[in-house]
């Protein structure tokens, strides 16, 4: 799973955002960075403990709410049309390499193709391995389009009934998991999704709002714990940490109480950095590149988890490699360090796409260098 970026300068629409010079946004840049890591990585190895470590989604939604609701002091529908113009032409990029492989299989468009243009709900794909992976990152596109499409009126309420606002899509979450609405699949699943992350937009958006800069210091640091013991007691108590059911993102409910308890968190312990601290210094062109493509990265991180996954198993074909380096060809070091090499050529192919759509000139490899 993964997935904004800033009006100017512009960047990437769905997890991006411009490097600023001043205060807590190089903060910010460093957090969507490591949810972008901790997404491939655990995309790669499956573990799961990474999402309690680190709850990337929820992270980069809180971060996408921040952005948004900061666009939001110009005209709702020009901040939506240049939302939403950002975040389609790299998925039309994806969509067209995506769709001309699998017609080259045998398969053949029909009306739902539409989703691959506009994705309100999820697109059709064939029943391959690849073809699933390139589409599955497309949840996080349709979630936030959808996420652009409600922040007005959930801006509104917010101004108005804050916390109600904010713990209102938690409620709605749990209330599903009983199972008393029945809604059809494509409903049903974005409808998850907002419940699932909608409180760390709102929550975004109440940071950019200064809703949470009013309350005691104190408060935050001992609410927070509670929100997240609160997520794991439902994950436990749903088959989490059983061989049924080993990771939070199939336990919505608990999901979405982990993921606002470590957000709140991480947004009232984010430090007002002018510069990066010494130690961060080196990681500037990497941090950069990965926050002005991030959108490139989140696309496209699946199918080349795949290849380098697929190409390194190749390796147990040489006899000599399998009897000699065993631990080699099982670790999954190789395999990351060949998938994000993958990544990279994904960046200088495809990443343009996002400066095309921000209206920019296209560059190559965009990591903050002359």
């Amino acid at each position: 799973m993964i997935p904004p970026t800033a009006e100017a300068p512009s960047q990437g629409e769905a997890v991006s955002i411009a490097p600023r010079q001043g205060g807590r946004d190089r903060y910010f840049d460093l957090l969507r960075a490591l949810a972008l890591f901790r997404v491939v990585l655990y995309h790669l190895v499956g573990w799961a403990w990474l999402p309690l470590v680190f709850p990337s989604m929820g992270v980069m939604f809180a971060l996408a709410g921040t952005l948004m609701a900061r666009s939001l002091k110009r005209p709702a529908m020009q901040v939506i049309r240049s939302r939403v113009r950002r975040l389609l032409p790299p998925m039309w990029v994806l969509g067209a390499v995506c769709i001309t492989g699998m017609v080259v299989h045998g398969w053949r468009p029909g009306p739902s193709v539409v989703f691959w243009i506009l994705p309100l709900s999820d697109p059709p794909f064939l029943a391959a391995e690849w073809s699933g992976d390139m589409a599955e990152p497309l949840w996080y596109l349709r979630a936030y389009l959808w996420f652009v499409l409600l922040s007005p009126l959930l801006l509104r309420c917010l101004r108005r009934l804050p916390w109600p606002t904010l713990l209102a899509p938690v409620a709605l979450s749990a209330f599903l998991s009983f199972g008393y609405l029945s809604l059809p699949e494509r409903i049903d699943s974005a409808l998850t999704d907002f419940t699932t992350f909608g409180a760390c937009w709102i929550l975004g958006m109440a940071r950019e709002q200064v809703i949470l800069q009013r309350l005691p210091r104190y408060v935050i640091p001992s609410v927070a714990p509670f929100i997240m013991l609160a997520g794991l007691w439902w994950a436990v108590h749903h088959g989490f940490g059983t061989e049924q059911d080993l990771e939070l993102d199939g336990i919505p409910t608990a999901q979405a109480l982990w993921s606002l308890g470590a957000v709140f968190l991480l947004l009232h312990f984010s430090p007002s950095w002018q510069t990066w601290p010494p130690r961060l210094r080196r990681w500037d062109g990497v941090i950069t590149l990965l926050n002005s493509r991030a959108v490139t990265v989140y696309l496209w991180h699946n199918i080349c988890i795949f290849i380098a996954a697929m190409t390194w198993d190749q390796l147990w074909e040489f006899e000599v490699l399998g009897e000699n380096v065993p631990w080699l060809l099982d670790s999954w070091v190789p395999v990351l360090i060949l998938a994000w090499a993958l990544i990279a050529l994904c960046i200088v192919l495809f990443g343009s796409a996002e400066d095309l759509a921000a209206k920019r000139r296209p560059r190559l490899w965009p990591n903050g260098g002359g």
